[in-house]
């Protein structure tokens, strides 16, 4: 009995009868523990207006400038020259990326590197796709770099070589929690990059927040010679989201905001 219930258990650690993100049951042998509805169901990020730069999203016209960049990228603080996503880190897409990372599900990569295939621009061509590196400690830990995972199955795909030409020399603490200028701080002089002399890079992570490690990476890689850096992740936090829940809170609270 000890034996059949130990075999159970390892039989549904690798073959889960259940799917990891809505719960349904799996009705077909996969190579990840999510049912195919949820696999097809993130969307990509759509908004009436884009920063015509880093690509962020807003609900209106007033933060963009005659160029359509945002205040971020006019004052040159984002250090990459554009940024691409496939969605809003929300519901599923959150969900499917929390697996791959924290439930180290690596078998989510090509997944989420056919999400990242559908946002890469075809009008744009690059020399090297660079993943975001950790450091090693955090290597260590979790097992994997995620974004290198990530590079590699995009490449598969589309035939740009992978480099890893970026190296974290420094551990920095969680961003988690921190505010814009603690986050570009925290990560300030963390990242040193081979010589890439005139090469027009894609730069790689999962999921952009601010930016800030993002902007790091990208002065590393111009500091070492790129001549474009464009970053491209499967998400971006969408700050629009933040407006929406802070209203509702406030409507439900019966008071009013000026957001």
């Amino acid at each position: 009995m000890a034996v059949r219930t130990t075999s159970h258990a390892l039989f549904s650690l690798f073959f889960p009868d259940s799917c990891r993100i809505c719960g349904d049951p799996l009705r077909e042998t996969a190579r990840y523990p999510v049912c195919r509805e949820c696999l097809a169901s993130p969307a990509p990020l759509s908004a009436e207006y884009f920063c015509s730069s880093c690509r962020t999203p807003f609900q209106n016209a007033y933060p963009l400038d005659a160029e359509g960049r945002c205040a971020i990228c006019r004052s040159g603080l984002r250090g990459f020259d554009a940024a691409y996503c496939f969605g809003a880190y929300e519901g599923v897409l959150r969900d499917l990326i929390h697996q791959y990372k924290y439930g180290k599900v690596r078998t989510l990569a090509p997944v989420l590197g056919g999400l990242l295939a559908q946002a890469l621009p075809r009008d744009e061509a690059f020399d090297a796709i660079v993943p975001v590196p950790l450091h090693w400690r955090r290597r260590l830990q979790r097992g994997f770099n995620q974004a290198e995972l990530l590079a590699r199955a995009l490449a598969r795909r589309t035939g740009i070589p992978v480099s890893k030409a970026l190296r974290r020399v420094r551990a920095t603490p969680n961003q988690a929690g921190l505010s814009n200028s603690e986050r570009r701080k925290n990560v300030t002089q963390a990242f040193r990059c081979r010589p890439v002399a005139a090469k027009r890079i894609l730069l790689i992570d999962d999921v952009l927040t601010t930016g800030s490690t993002a902007a790091a990476c990208a002065l590393a890689l111009k500091r070492a010679g790129a001549h474009r850096v464009a970053l491209l992740t499967v998400a971006r936090v969408d700050r629009r989201m933040e407006g929406w829940r802070l209203t509702a809170a406030y409507s439900k609270s019966g008071e009013t905001s000026e957001w």
